[in-house]
């Protein structure tokens, strides 16, 4: 997935919430979901692309801190 197509779907989601937003009321509240959603969808797109996805990691056992 291009970084333009990435970016492109973390604006449209940010501008998504800020309509929800406007439409209860609260247009800070719709940016401020948006802003975390957006980061989170690019983060989310960024582990997917790198093969990163998911909590698995055959290296820990668990017993160390």
């Amino acid at each position: 997935m291009s970084a333009l197509k990435k970016w492109l779907i973390a604006a449209g989601i940010f501008a998504l919430s800020v309509l929800v937003g406007s439409i209860l009321g609260s247009p800070w509240l719709g940016v401020t979901l948006g802003v975390l959603v957006g980061i989170g969808a690019v983060i989310a797109m960024s582990s997917k692309a790198g093969g990163n996805q998911g909590i698995y990691d055959r290296d820990d056992d668990g017993a160390e801190l």
